[in-house]
């Protein structure tokens, strides 16, 4: 009596490969915003106009309501205005919250896509 090895089922490929467009959109938002920080900052630096200073705010106020959420904003500025924070290194701190926000607005926005993709299709397959 012969045996023919079981092949577990194979399930297609995924024709929409979500992580990876998710992960490219978030790194594409992320350049984009570092660099009109970047320029911002160089615009506060050589032409500080009210305009500028009021972008440059604008562009803090995410990062700053992040850090105030999860509590850590309180002992940044004390440690800013006490000078053991250099501006750059509020800036990368600043930088960094910003880029892990827009890596989980880009992971939450595409989770929710792909379940409502995958809810069209599984309805679409049943009729």
């Amino acid at each position: 009596m012969e045996t023919t090895p079981q092949t577990p089922p194979s399930f297609p490929p995924h024709p929409y490969p979500l992580l990876r467009i998710m992960g490219s959109n978030a790194f594409l938002l992320s350049i984009i915003y570092l660099l009109v920080g970047i320029a911002v900052e160089l615009a506060r630096t050589y032409y500080p106009t009210p305009f500028v200073q009021r972008l440059s705010l604008s562009l803090d106020s995410l990062p700053a309501r992040a850090l105030e959420l999860v509590g850590v904003m309180g002992s940044l500025r004390t440690r800013y205005l006490d000078g053991k924070l250099a501006d750059y290194q509020v800036r990368l701190v600043f930088a960094g919250t910003t880029i892990v926000i827009i890596f989980l607005l880009a992971f939450v926005v595409g989770m929710v896509v792909g379940s409502l993709r995958g809810y069209m299709e599984r309805r679409v397959l049943k009729r």
